[in-house]
């Protein structure tokens, strides 16, 4: 457990504290790397921060299908992590379904929004990341005392936040909703293989994996693809017999962040 993020939380909580009033005692509240996953919550809920509320989201750098956004409160009470759970993209798939269920059956709360691909093309990716982050947290059925974000800060929220970086590794309810997110957006690609064959949607998920810009080239763009990201524009550019956009056809940093197809098509991809 990385003691930066140590650190980060033990910060938070006694900036909470201490605007309570109340005395710190940070050596109390630094997470232990005994305690696996579950560290950061339970220095919170020491601190009287519980329930802890964890915001992930899946689909960010594919260009096509949705962006799936998932709010995890887990029960402050449990005494371990959720059966099998870790960052989603660290679990095969069966092992990823497994903690999803696992996580499901035993959260206090859950909540997940899906964004689609016209919405991200009309309002901006992470525009819709944000407001998909304060909607699921919206959405949960109890209210939480604290929340953890992966990766960047979070404004509106509502409630006391601290952005952890890689989150959904250090993190449980991070972790939980990392899972619950990318097994919700996963059955929706493997939904739309059957009505968009040709892409191989249930293979790459919507990545820009080799085999996925063959079939885009081939058969062009569906109403599924994310007509705002550069290498669609590029396709629908050049079937129309215009040129490419002066410059070439960079890539923005979240179009960037995508992974190549590993050990041929019929391979699992993990990514978020």
């Amino acid at each position: 457990m990385p003691g930066c993020e140590a650190c980060w939380v033990a910060w938070a909580v006694a900036d909470v504290v201490a605007s309570a009033g109340a005395v710190q005692r940070l050596p109390g509240y630094t997470p232990r790397r005994g305690n696996g996953l579950i560290g950061f919550e339970r220095v919170l809920a020491r601190a009287g921060l519980a329930p802890v509320a964890g915001i992930d989201e899946a689909g960010r750098g594919a260009c096509a299908g949705p962006l799936v956004v998932a709010a995890v409160t887990l029960n402050p009470r449990r005494r371990a992590d959720p059966d099998g759970l870790a960052d989603s993209k660290a679990l095969t798939a069966a092992a990823r379904e497994a903690a999803y269920d696992a996580v499901v059956a035993s959260a206090l709360a859950w909540h997940v929004v899906v964004i689609p691909s016209a919405e991200i093309d009309a309002l901006g990716l992470h525009v819709c990341n944000i407001t998909g982050m304060r909607r699921a947290l919206a959405g949960l059925a109890s209210r939480p005392g604290y929340v953890l974000t992966d990766g960047f800060p979070v404004r509106g929220l509502a409630v006391p936040a601290l952005a952890m970086w890689k989150g959904d590794e250090v993190a449980a309810c991070v972790a939980a909703a990392s899972v619950v997110a990318k097994v919700t957006r996963d059955r929706i690609m493997k939904n739309l293989h059957q009505h968009y064959p040709e892409y191989g949607f249930s293979r790459h998920k919507g990545y820009s994996t080799p085999s996925h810009m063959a079939a885009l080239t081939a058969h062009g763009p569906c109403p599924e693809h994310r007509k705002s990201f550069a290498n669609v524009i590029g396709v629908m550019r050049s079937r129309a017999g215009l040129p490419p956009v002066a410059g070439g056809q960079e890539l923005t940093a979240d179009e960037a962040d995508v992974a190549q197809e590993p050990a041929g098509e019929e391979a699992e991809l993990s990514y978020g």
